[in-house]
């Protein structure tokens, strides 16, 4: 009789993260072959634009975290922007991350700031980082040794988890690529726990009124949206989060807030 072949062992991390989905959509045999559950499968997400194409190619995660992205934030932050480094020390700020916290990584690419997450929230805490592309999530899995993280392949606008289901959720590099950001705004402060922080950090549209145009220029070619400088911090007050602040870095901006109590 010809073998059948045995479904991958779940793991640890990833079994916990079932809890957390959405009871609607929750899979009865989950998909883990690759390392992380994949809830997608055949179905390619919608292309939004060349950048978000690139990001689904096998050769952009292999020079992502060290090369991609350092490049193109020194462009888009300027020369005073802070580095790489700088921008692991402000997510760390705006979520204030505790040992048990459950911490959402939405558009987590190959897992550069997941794993710097899970560090923080410790084995008692639980790290998800939700992404489109299986490039990037093959990556995240091979660089990614500990335990106590869960990737998923899913949608990361529509988020597929329950409400109140994450102490923190980041958002950094990926909002200015998503086709509804604006939904994806309300996923975020929805499966947020009372209390609970998020931290963006995207595009910026300039005040100056010359260089505009050239934005919009960039935008329309890249698939980017430039937000305007009070787009977000006013979504994100419209949506009822609290103590909402914005630091302007070139043609991006960080920005945090907080689910009320």
């Amino acid at each position: 009789m010809p073998r059948t072949a045995r479904p991958a062992a779940v793991p640890e991390a990833v079994e916990r993260s079932l809890a957390l989905l959405d009871p609607a959509i929750r899979p009865e045999r989950p998909e883990v072959a690759h390392g992380y559950l994949d809830l997608i499968g055949d179905a390619p997400p919608a292309s939004t634009g060349a950048t978000q194409d690139l990001m689904l190619t096998g050769l952009v995660p292999q020079i992502y975290e060290r090369w991609w992205r350092p490049a193109l934030g020194r462009v888009a932050k300027g020369l005073l922007g802070p580095g790489m480094a700088g921008e692991h020390r402000i997510a760390h700020e705006l979520l204030e991350l505790a040992p048990g916290d459950g911490v959402l990584d939405v558009a987590c690419g190959p897992g550069n700031f997941k794993r710097a997450f899970a560090r923080r929230v410790g084995p008692e805490g639980l790290a998800v980082g939700i992404d489109a592309s299986p490039t990037m999530l093959a990556r995240a899995v091979a660089d990614t040794p500990r335990e106590d993280v869960a990737y998923v392949r899913g949608d990361a606008v529509r988020l597929p988890f329950r409400d109140a289901s994450f102490d923190a959720v980041c958002c950094f590099a990926a909002l200015h690529l998503f086709a509804e950001p604006f939904t994806a705004l309300d996923h975020m402060t929805r499966v947020l726990t009372p209390g609970g922080r998020l931290a963006i950090f995207t595009s910026c549209r300039s005040r100056i009124a010359p260089l505009r145009p050239v934005d919009g220029l960039l935008g329309a070619a890249s698939g980017m949206r430039m937000f305007e400088p009070d787009e977000i911090t006013g979504a994100l007050a419209q949506r009822g989060l609290v103590n909402v602040s914005r630091r302007i870095a070139g043609r991006t901006q960080f920005v945090g807030a907080q689910r009320a109590p």
